[in-house]
């Protein structure tokens, strides 16, 4: 397996075109703050012509991160309050991630753990593997683990079938579950024998594919996907709602038709998180619930996602089409949670 190496630093980003050179200081401030990784899978998908271009935006440090708003969060959605040991976030009682490394091949410009992932974070390795193991062992409630990051699939084979092989003897969990943007970005790491370490033995096997736009559906990340599926994990979606990106009914419409055609079944359209510096992406909760309520009348019921916000402060997820109240792009919305509490969610 040949892995391409990802451009990280903006004078790489110049030396391919991606980025005028008159724009280097202003990026450079981005890039002091906010991590920088763009894979040579995604350079290639921008069109450095276009200023609106939907991949460039995704990736493309721009100078509007260095602006945050006072409703912003570096913990967006509470993972910290509910972090009981290191690598373990314990929101629900059925279910928990395991957050195994803080790196990602690809740096979203939207990303809600911005302010936590970057190039050298460390892994879940040695000790701290251990405890967090040991939580979970010790917690039967919980039914299903969500391995994230960062992003796992950047680790190797080898250690992927450690984490399944100490995974599959803990009896009372039954389901796992990888979280990742790998086959879209580098889907080289994608082999047939890659595929087969993520299985869990044992387990139900499901891998959340972070996509945001069709043209992300290459060739090469159409085979990583087949050879996930054939391996016999089930596959699912994960998207978010990005000003910008796929904020129109046509792109949305396209976007799940491609994970459908490619064996994703749609499963979560995000409103994007209150990360600093992200607010050039976000929407209304109402833009967004009319973006999904025209997709109803577009789409097959299996290209349908459940449009979700996580409430800030880390009170969860609700669907946002069932649970706001009161919503208007200028007085913002007051979101139930699933205890039945009330949240005051901020206008765009």
């Amino acid at each position: 397996m040949t892995v391409h190496t990802p451009l990280r630093s903006i004078d790489a980003l110049i030396a391919q075109g991606l980025v005028a050179p008159s724009r280097r200081d202003a990026l450079q401030q981005v890039a002091s703050r906010y991590a920088v990784s763009v894979t040579p899978a995604m350079a290639a998908l921008i069109d450095a012509s276009d200023p609106a271009d939907p991949i460039a935006r995704q990736f493309i440090p721009d100078a509007a991160e260095l602006v945050t708003l006072p409703q912003e969060l570096a913990d967006p959605i509470g993972d910290a309050a509910h972090s009981p040991v290191e690598g373990v976030v314990h929101r629900y009682p059925d279910r928990a991630l395991l957050k195994l490394v803080h790196a990602c091949p690809v740096y979203c410009r939207f990303c809600f753990r911005r302010e936590m992932v970057g190039p050298g974070g460390d892994a879940l390795t040695g000790d701290k593997l251990d405890a967090a193991l040991a939580y979970l062992a010790a917690q039967p409630e919980i039914w299903e683990v969500i391995m994230t990051g960062g992003d796992p699939l950047i680790l190797s084979g080898r250690r992927i079938r450690e984490v399944a092989r100490r995974l599959a003897a803990i009896p009372h969990i039954r389901v796992a579950r990888w979280h990742t943007r790998v086959p879209m970005v580098q889907p080289e790491r994608i082999t047939a024998d890659y595929a087969c370490a993520l299985r869990v033995p044992g387990k139900a096997s499901y891998i959340a594919i972070h996509a945001n736009h069709p043209r992300e559906f290459t060739a090469e990340a159409c085979a990583a996907l087949a050879r996930l599926a054939d391996a016999g994990h089930v596959l699912i979606s994960q998207s978010v709602l990005l000003r910008g990106v796929n904020a129109d009914v046509e792109t949305l419409s396209a976007l799940m038709r491609a994970f459908v055609e490619n064996r994703v079944k749609p499963y979560y359209l995000h409103h994007p998180d209150l990360a600093p510096g992200t607010g050039h992406f976000r929407l209304s909760l109402a833009e967004g619930q009319a973006l999904v309520k025209r997709l109803r009348g577009h789409l097959s019921g299996l290209c349908q996602p459940t449009y979700i916000l996580d409430i800030p402060g880390g009170a969860g997820k609700v669907p946002v089409a069932a649970s706001s109240f009161g919503c208007g792009p200028a007085a913002g919305a007051s979101v139930e949670d699933r205890h039945g509490v009330l949240h005051a969610y901020p206008p765009a």
